[in-house]
């Protein structure tokens, strides 16, 4: 399934007004899992970083992330890039409405060929290497980008039952993908491979994880795939549903997992 004719939909309705944006930014920030330990992650290393911190949003989507990094940490300036040039465009039409332009904007870019003229502390890629093939070229960029001792966050898919592959007989939920997942093994080679010398490796969306992205994401995008009149239904839908997502996400928040459907990865550059 192509998971863009969903999204563009909704980024287009949300982005008629700052209001409606900032209301799509904290839907998403509720509904999304990974959203939860990103955050997480990104207040966790804050205290590590220097003040001002120099921040790259790499793969910034709709912007959310920046856009609560620039209203949590006031002395970080972020720079989100994306390939998509609208998003670019909405991005930085919506930091100038919300006051935030002088800390972050938004910039075309191909992971793959940009080579930045700035260095940063820490940068952020979430949901973005499952939808790139050449994965060791974006990771070497990003080690020669970041200052010493600066730090990279990355959220993907894992290789148990990421993008909802669970055998050789399953097709990625999401069709942009060009690989299912990563295993920690694989991730953690080629990242050292690409010069960080600390890579940290953990599963998110365990049980509940998973359970609730079925019933946060998966049911949902299925429903508006089908028929436009779920558009309709969707926020009813919700309203029965979230009371069982919150408490999800908050276990998967808060437990230690063996395995789980997503990764959370944090390397360092010390030198």
């Amino acid at each position: 399934m192509d998971y863009d004719p969903v999204k563009e939909p909704l980024g287009r309705l949300f982005n008629r007004h700052k209001l409606l944006r900032r209301l799509f930014y904290l839907l998403l920030n509720i509904l999304l899992l990974r959203s939860w330990h990103v955050r997480k992650a990104l207040r966790k290393l804050a205290s590590q970083l220097p003040s001002p911190a120099s921040i790259l949003d790499a793969g910034m989507g709709f912007g959310q992330y920046s856009w609560w990094m620039a209203r949590r940490f006031a002395g970080w300036k972020i720079t989100a890039a994306d390939i998509k040039s609208e998003q670019v465009t909405d991005c930085n039409r919506f930091f100038s409405a919300s006051g935030v332009a002088e800390r972050v904007h938004a910039l075309e870019a191909d992971l793959v060929t940009w080579k930045s003229s700035e260095s940063y502390d820490l940068i952020l890629c979430v949901d973005v290497m499952e939808h790139i093939e050449e994965d060791r070229t974006v990771f070497s960029s990003f080690f020669t980008m970041l200052n010493s001792g600066g730090y990279l966050i990355i959220s993907t898919p894992s290789d148990k039952g990421g993008s909802d592959v669970h055998s050789e007989d399953d097709s990625s939920f999401i069709g942009e993908h060009v690989r299912d997942g990563y295993g920690r093994d694989e991730i953690t080679e080629k990242l050292t491979g690409a010069g960080f010398d600390s890579v940290s490796v953990a599963y998110t969306y365990g049980t509940p994880g998973s359970m609730a992205w079925r019933l946060s994401m998966k049911y949902p995008v299925m429903m508006l795939s089908a028929s436009k009149l779920f558009y309709i239904i969707l926020p009813f839908y919700y309203l029965a549903v979230m009371p069982f997502v919150l408490l999800l996400n908050t276990a998967d928040l808060c437990m230690r997992h063996e395995e789980g459907t997503g990764l959370l990865v944090i390397a360092r550059r010390s030198r």
